[in-house]
């Protein structure tokens, strides 16, 4: 096969796709090496590789080195999640977007963030507090940690017209990160902000992001009751 159409890794990703669900490699099989398969399909082999790479990451081949690719017998669905800008999921919404900082100091943070974000127990991270709005109605309370050894240039920044949500998606890069969902009840301070009864359900994001071994940041955002979020797999 050395159709045009095979010289690009979305078209073999589509070919191995197809593969897979018309059972032409069925559950368990190990499948073709990366450059036999290059030769197949007339491209070069990182071009196979990648389209390969692209399919194991949606659960459905099991790579291992030495021992080849199969065609996964058990396939796990994954989902995807992007790390939003608030203000973008606000607007989205058909709302208008507000913004207000809380609270912007540089302080040794508690035991339980240092120990998370694995920096010593002294040393001083800038702590961030801010409201998002949209129609004017509190939405989420953003409570993060940021290393100023890791982003020194947000030391710079006030923070008082531009969220450290959306700064650091601006400014600096991140290779993963670590995410927590879960209910949490309203403390007071917590319920003074977002306006709502307290120890009311909140729907809270713990995430803490990476630039390879280094904390970039630690973040706790809290919506209000009744918050969904909904993704696809």
């Amino acid at each position: 096969m050395n159709a045009p159409s095979f010289r690009n890794w979305q078209s073999v990703q589509t070919e191995v796709l197809r593969r897979i669900h018309a059972r032409e490699w069925a559950p368990g099989a190990l499948i073709p090496n990366e450059a036999d398969l290059a030769i197949e399909f007339g491209c070069a082999r990182t071009t196979v590789n990648r389209a390969l790479r692209a399919v194991a990451d949606t659960g459905l081949l099991d790579r291992k080195r030495k021992a080849g690719t199969r065609v996964a017998v058990q396939p796990a669905a994954k989902a995807t999640l992007t790390i939003p800008v608030i203000r973008g999921e606000i607007e989205e919404r058909g709302q208008t977007y507000g913004y207000s900082l809380i609270g912007r100091t540089q302080t040794v943070p508690p035991l339980a963030v240092s120990d998370v974000m694995k920096v010593p127990t002294n040393h001083p991270l800038l702590h961030v507090c801010a409201v998002h709005l949209a129609n004017d109605v509190p939405y989420a309370f953003e409570d993060r940690w940021i290393d100023p050894r890791i982003v020194p240039d947000a030391l710079n920044e006030s923070f008082e017209t531009i969220s450290a949500n959306e700064w650091l998606l601006k400014h600096t890069p991140y290779t993963h990160g670590e995410i927590v969902f879960a209910a949490t009840s309203a403390t007071h301070e917590e319920a003074s902000i977002l306006e709502c009864p307290e120890k009311s359900a909140l729907f809270t994001i713990d995430r803490v992001t990476w630039d390879g071994a280094a904390a970039v940041t630690k973040v706790r955002v809290l919506y209000g009751p009744g918050h969904k979020i909904r993704t696809a797999i």
